[in-house]
């Protein structure tokens, strides 16, 4: 079969695809420079803009190197140009990339995606398919995946939660809430914020993440309204009953996800509310070439390595019909943020 020959256009809007994802790994590169360096956190104290120079001497740098960042940061356009040579942040990005506790809070992803366990790793076990687990994970790759479950936490509490017929009331009152795969504790002390007369469990396999957990709580002096368990998902059996439990962006990653739904039905009360935070992968692969699908493809990669896969949120809707939930429903949050929940 003869194919025919493209036109220069054709190839012109090909190769721009292309260039396009070059253009965005420039960008990544340059965003995490200045956040490990503190370039962008210096530059947000003057809104009216700084020089390379006065940038350079105020962190330490040198300057040349500065200029050049700076330059690729604006074509970036995470800095804009002053008329006077200066830059300075483009709208929103201190919010964006410097506030942690800013709902739609992203500064995480640049820093995150560029970890060995991201992409490294993955392609240096491609050809034996060997997995990993959190174990085997850098203490900065975990300090880094709390970094991105943060503003996911910000948002299901209290603001997610509240959607939740009945759910808020009840943790008002006072509530015994499980937080599964707690991870560094961002949800526990959330939640310790937000409902101050509930008492709080989390539950984790990671004995690293737990030590990082212990030391916040210490810090919060959180210690009487919060405990810790190290258990994986799979094996944890709660000695007593729970009036709710809350799992963020880990359900996924559940080893046997179905004997993690009937461990967690088992812990409830009755009308013990299950809430699932977490990813809504595309259902089909066609769904996959929007910019949040593109970002959880990426995503993907690390997941495969632990061996699972992002879900659609439909399968964690059908989970909980299965296990014998009743009042099962979802929501959006934001376009990589869902919210699944049910009742016992």
């Amino acid at each position: 079969m003869t194919q025919s020959t493209p036109s220069p256009e054709e190839v012109q809007q090909q190769a721009g695809k292309i260039l396009a994802q070059v253009a965005g790994y420039v960008g990544v590169r340059t965003m995490d420079i200045g956040l490990r360096l503190g370039l962008f956190e210096a530059i947000a104290k003057h809104e009216r803009g700084i020089t390379p120079e006065a940038l350079a001497k105020k962190k330490g740098v040198d300057p040349f190197y500065t200029q050049v960042w700076c330059r690729a940061a604006y074509a970036s356009e995470v800095l804009e140009l002053t008329g006077d040579g200066t830059y300075r942040l483009a709208p929103h990005m201190d919010k964006l990339l410097l506030d942690h506790d800013f709902p739609g809070y992203v500064g995480a992803l640049p820093g995150i995606v560029l970890q060995p366990e991201m992409f490294d790793r993955f392609a240096e076990h491609l050809p034996s398919g060997q997995r990993i687990w959190w174990d085997q994970c850098s203490p900065d790759w975990i300090r880094m995946v709390s970094g991105t479950a943060r503003p996911f936490y910000t948002r299901v509490i209290p603001g997610g939660l509240s959607r939740i017929p009945g759910l808020s009331d009840r943790l008002a009152d006072g509530a015994r809430v499980l937080d599964l795969a707690c991870g560094a504790g961002v949800g526990l002390l959330k939640l310790a914020q937000a409902f101050p007369n509930c008492s709080l469990v989390g539950v984790d396999g990671d004995a690293y993440s737990l030590e990082l957990v212990a030391e916040r709580l210490k810090q919060e002096g959180l210690q009487g309204r919060v405990s810790l368990i190290q258990s994986t998902l799979e094996q944890f059996d709660a000695s007593e009953e729970y009036d709710a439990a809350l799992i963020n962006v880990s359900m996924h990653e559940c080893r046997d996800i179905e004997k993690v739904t009937a461990n967690v039905h088992r812990a409830l009360k009755p009308d013990g509310h299950f809430v699932i935070s977490d990813f809504p992968f595309p259902e089909s692969t066609e769904g996959c070439r929007t910019v949040p699908a593109r970002v959880m493809c990426g995503i993907q990669f690390f997941e495969a390595l632990i061996d699972d896969q992002l879900l659609p949120t439909q399968a964690y809707v059908d989970l909980l019909n299965k296990y014998g939930f009743r009042n099962v429903g979802s929501f959006d949050l934001t376009p990589v943020h869902a919210v699944t929940y049910g009742q016992k």
